[in-house]
């Protein structure tokens, strides 16, 4: 089962960090938010992903073109230019990058990648949200209610703290009180084919006539996770995030590490935007 990721958006309220790169580029623990979603539906088995690009697509590009050579040990011939690889397997992926244009809405994107999504099921989700949800019960569900379209619904954390009053005394003081909150969109959907025909075309937003005339036509089920989730829609969050997986503790992180076969050196460049075949160019 393929999975695609919208990955074209511009980001504006990242704006600090998406003058450079795209928002699924941007890093939690040094790793783009992108690797770490794929990570997620990897260690359930889902390794074969289709990326709508849109704003900065190339640096999606050359990430995934530089990702062998940046993330094992390399061995170099400067005479003959050969470059052997060596260190522990990595991630066994399949990844199509599908320019769908800088201004195509969501709906749009779906549309435009649908001939490398084949006329099967497949899932979908953003590129910039991570959760803990365990997508083989998601998959479960859908499966079992028939319908076209399946959404992972979510509660977001409140950005303030939540105050219970008796008249002016506070009884009750919660920082992010998640059960306090409506159920929300929280993508990670999976989706059948026809949902193709409920596009109109680029300037479509998925979240908009799509998903209502599904829900309309009783075609749209909500799989409810009450566990972690979040976007990354500021910097707010993105620091967030950064403070969870620093912690050692990141509740989205439930697959294996593997070995460490990365230099010092190519970690280097990765951090500083270098390939390394372009680096030893430049040696």
């Amino acid at each position: 089962m393929k999975v695609a990721i919208l990955a074209g958006g511009l980001g504006s309220r990242l704006a600090e960090e998406t003058d450079v790169r795209p928002k699924p580029m941007v890093e939690i623990g040094g790793k783009p938010v992108l690797w770490h979603i794929m990570m997620h539906y990897a260690h359930y088995g889902f390794h074969d992903f289709v990326v709508a690009l849109g704003y900065k697509g190339e640096v999606i590009k050359k990430y995934m073109l530089d990702y062998c050579s940046l993330n094992r040990d390399l061995r170099v011939s400067t005479a003959t230019g050969k470059v052997k690889m060596s260190g522990s397997p990595l991630e066994d992926w399949v990844v199509d990058l599908i320019d769908t244009g800088i201004k195509t809405q969501t709906g749009g994107r779906i549309k435009r990648i649908a001939p490398a999504l084949g006329n099967s099921t497949f899932m979908l989700t953003w590129g910039d949200g991570v959760a803990d949800i365990d997508l083989n019960d998601l998959l479960a569900f859908h499966r079992r209610h028939g319908k076209l379209a399946t959404l992972t619904a979510v509660r977001p954390t409140a950005r303030f703290g939540h105050l219970e009053m008796q008249g002016d005394q506070i009884v009750e003081f919660s920082e992010k009180p998640q059960t306090k909150e409506g159920w929300i969109n929280g993508a990670f959907f999976v989706l059948e084919p026809e949902v193709f025909d409920y596009i109109d075309g680029d300037s479509t937003h998925w979240e908009k006539e799509p998903l209502e005339r599904l829900a309309r036509d009783g075609q749209l089920m909500a799989y409810r996770h009450s566990s972690f989730w979040q976007c990354m829609d500021t910097i707010r969050e993105k620091r967030y995030l950064e403070t969870l997986w620093d912690s050692g503790n990141a509740p989205w992180k439930i697959w294996e590490e593997r070995d460490a076969c990365t230099s010092d050196g190519a970690r280097r460049l990765h951090r500083n935007g270098i390939s390394a075949t372009a680096a030893v160019g430049r040696a």
